[in-house]
């Protein structure tokens, strides 16, 4: 998953290890795979301690993160703030856990029962991963909250057979990281959720969304992490992904695109306006908020001073620029459209 309204949990294995709330460790379903279609190194281990560091590549999520804020940015890659689990997140995390889980059975028994039945486990194995997620049922002695909330987790899960037939899938590849350095030193990162290859070559690249989709108006904005997963296809593989398919299995909607070179090109100078503005941001220590709507949801408003608060003391060493080359440098993309 993925930039996240809905709160994807995953690792999308910056340089700096995952930050503070991501999500979905492979430790909370199985060991990491090989990958056949795409050969690339494992993600980067994750530091035990939380010390801050220059950042040192970019993944769909901090990229979002950047245009959406530049001080949530960098709470969470280089001050890595600690966040708190969230129901919505730790869900979403179990059903894309399910749904890779299922594709170890055979075809025929890929049913929704079977599916359904995953979940307790699936969900025993994420607790043992992150024992933080203990906190969000923490005041449930009865266990109807939960009760209800895994009840979700099993109607996203049913509603995936509505949308996609698993007995006509295989895979060529689930939770699949990818890397790849562009010419100009800037590495990307991430993990896709699925990459199904047909007997023609042609590749799809799959995202499962536990939201609802997003009126028309935004759905260049929930393309932006599939057109980056395709450059990065594209600059490690030579091929450009025939299609990239968002299956949100909140509102039972399917949004698919199909991407030209034209589109993976705009996509790659538009992450290489965002890294330069990182990195002047990085340098110069001038990280600032930029209110939204999404503010509401921020677990760091204490530390923002949109909220009243202050940041903590900016943990690298800032280099005086001259003005003029900032100025000219600091023109970032204020979106996710590409």
């Amino acid at each position: 998953m993925e930039t996240s309204t809905e709160g994807e949990a995953r690792s999308d294995s910056e340089g700096t290890g995952p930050a503070a709330g991501e999500p979905r460790t492979a430790a909370a379903h199985a060991e990491p795979r090989t990958a056949v279609f795409i050969p690339s190194p494992s993600p980067a281990p994750s530091s035990p301690s939380r010390a801050a560091s220059v950042p040192a590549s970019l993944s769909p999520s901090r990229a979002g993160d950047f245009m959406q804020c530049p001080l949530l940015y960098r709470f969470r890659v280089i001050d890595r703030l600690p966040e708190k689990p969230s129901e919505a997140a730790t869900r979403g995390t179990l059903v894309h856990a399910v749904l890779e889980r299922l594709f170890d059975a055979p075809a025929a028994d890929r049913t929704p029962p079977r599916a359904k039945s995953l979940i307790p486990g699936q969900w025993d194995r994420l607790r043992e991963a992150r024992p933080e997620l203990v906190e969000l049922f923490a005041d449930d002695p009865d266990g109807e909250r939960l009760a209800r909330w895994l009840t979700q987790a099993e109607q996203l899960v049913e509603r995936w057979f509505t949308l996609e037939d698993p007995t006509r899938l295989e895979p060529a590849e689930r939770e699949l990281f990818v890397e790849a350095e562009l010419e100009s030193g800037l590495t990307l990162r991430g993990i896709i959720d699925r990459v199904d290859v047909a007997p023609t070559g042609e590749v799809r690249i799959v995202d499962y969304k536990t939201g609802k989709a997003p009126r028309p108006e935004y759905a260049e904005g929930a393309l932006f992490q599939m057109k980056f997963y395709a450059l990065v296809v594209w600059r490690l593989k030579g091929i450009v992904p025939r299609r990239l398919q968002l299956v949100y299995l909140g509102s039972g909607d399917v949004l698919t695109y199909d991407p030209v070179v034209a589109d993976l090109e705009r996509v790659e100078r538009k992450l290489l306006a965002l890294w330069d503005a990182i990195r002047l941001a990085t340098e110069t220590g001038d990280w600032r908020p930029r209110p939204t709507k999404l503010c509401g949801w921020c677990d760091h408003q204490a530390h923002c001073p949109e909220f009243g608060g202050t940041p903590p003391p900016y943990p690298l060493p800032v280099r005086v620029r001259d003005a003029g080359a900032d100025a000219e440098a600091a023109g970032t993309p204020g979106d996710a459209t590409a």
